[in-house]
């Protein structure tokens, strides 16, 4: 008896466009400690500052650029690179991936004020273990954690599992 092929499964070739963006973990020192800002996006979401790169920019360039237009923070200092995330969605019948490259970013003047005509509703200014708590997504929460391990004394770390809460 002869066997049957079986039907293979046909497989569907679904578009990826890849995005790049780029964002800071904006931070401010004071006399007795250090608080990171965040902003409400226009899903009510809480997260950092970042956008697409636009024409020849860097990622750094571009950073500063998204930071300042969605803070109104202008007396920005690039302090060092932080981890690049990356995620996957859908647009219409594209899947997107959008890698976001991230940079320690400290503002020692100005106040932050969102970007209204772009959905940002609210910026915020949060000591570490506030802003973990905040921020929405697990992978920007990383990328905050990051900045804190940088900047933060082991005394001024924050105690306990910060990443379960969404």
């Amino acid at each position: 008896m002869r066997e049957r092929p079986r039907h293979k499964r046909r497989r569907t070739d679904t578009p990826v466009r890849v995005e790049t963006s780029s964002g800071g973990v904006v931070f401010r020192r004071s006399d007795h400690d250090v608080r990171f800002l965040l902003i409400r996006d226009p899903y009510g979401n809480w997260g950092l500052p970042k956008g697409h790169l636009e024409g020849g920019e860097t990622p750094v360039e571009a950073a500063i650029r998204e930071v300042a237009e969605e803070t109104a923070l202008h007396d920005l200092k690039v302090v060092g690179q932080l981890p690049t995330i990356d995620w996957y969605f859908r647009d219409g019948k594209v899947i997107v991936h959008k890698f976001c490259h991230f940079f320690l970013i400290e503002s020692q003047s100005g106040e932050a004020s969102p970007q209204l005509d772009e959905g940002i509703t609210e910026c915020i200014w949060l000591p570490i273990s506030e802003a973990l708590e905040r921020v929405s997504y697990a992978n920007a929460r990383e990328v905050v954690r990051a900045a804190g391990e940088r900047l933060l004394s082991p005394s001024e770390q924050p105690t306990g599992d910060a990443t379960s809460v969404a």
